[in-house]
């Protein structure tokens, strides 16, 4: 016997689909202490990098024979970072079931992308542009522009976009951008590009004299010396991928 069931709109709810730009936390060890070590590295003197993205903690880097993972353990440390945890992807069978148990959903079919590049700015004499990827939109256009010089213990971030230096960023300053970083100037303290994982984004200084150097989370600090010829050069660091990982290149900007 067939039921039809007349149609009627509720008067006080509809349900719709709806896109969430969610922030992807790609797990490739399941030793908490070393990630919170190297959160703590990363973020821990960026306390707006965040602004309660929602996350998905995707384990499918993580190596077969790694230990199960504390997943409220994990969800825990990550809340002070101001981000929201909701959702995993990837893993075993084992692993899944324990997510689930943290109060996690399985989001299988969630996408984790690297954001695209922001266009870069017209030449000049010369240029300057987690373990986090994420599903957000690439740099808004509109560059912010700094054009004083940043002492030491000053920071800058540039969320979503491009950042402009037209003075000096001393040692002990911070310069953030979610797109490129430029630096018409010597740059001397930190600078950290595709701060959201966007592997495209580059960092330009007039004079490369940097404490540390970071794109997408790949960093390189004063510790080890940059190659022979860069320092205090006018020089463009990027991203390029390779068989043992990612690595920041430097090279000369010509006239």
């Amino acid at each position: 016997m067939t039921v039809a069931i007349p149609a009627s709109t509720p008067a006080t709810f509809e349900i719709k689909s709806a896109n969430l730009p969610l922030v992807a936390l790609l797990l490739k060890s399941s030793d908490l202490s070393a990630l919170a070590r190297e959160m703590a590295l990363r973020f821990g003197d960026i306390p707006d990098f965040f602004d309660n993205d929602p996350l998905v903690i995707d384990l499918s880097q993580l190596p077969l024979d790694a230990a199960t993972v504390d997943f409220a353990a994990l969800i825990a440390l990550l809340r002070p970072y101001r981000v929201a945890p909701l959702a995993v992807r990837g893993g075993n069978p084992a692993q899944l079931a324990a997510a689930l148990a943290a109060g996690l959903v399985a989001a299988p079919d969630a996408r984790v992308v690297s954001a695209p590049a922001a266009a870069p700015a017209p030449a000049a004499r010369s240029k300057p542009a987690a373990p986090v990827a994420e599903a957000h939109a690439a740099p808004a256009p509109g560059a912010l522009v700094i054009d004083k010089p940043l002492r030491s213990g000053q920071q800058v971030y540039a969320r979503g976009r491009d950042l402009v230096v037209l003075a000096m960023v001393n040692a002990g300053a911070e310069v953030i951008a979610d797109g490129h970083i430029h630096v018409y100037a010597p740059l001397r303290g930190k600078a950290m590009a595709g701060a959201r994982g966007n592997t495209e984004a580059r960092i330009f200084a007039l004079s490369l004299e940097p404490e540390l150097l970071s794109i997408a989370g790949i960093y390189r600090t004063s510790e080890n010396p940059l190659p022979e010829g860069v320092w205090g050069q006018p020089t463009q660091v990027r991203l390029v991928p390779g068989p043992e990982g990612d690595k920041l290149v430097m090279d000369l900007i010509k006239a």
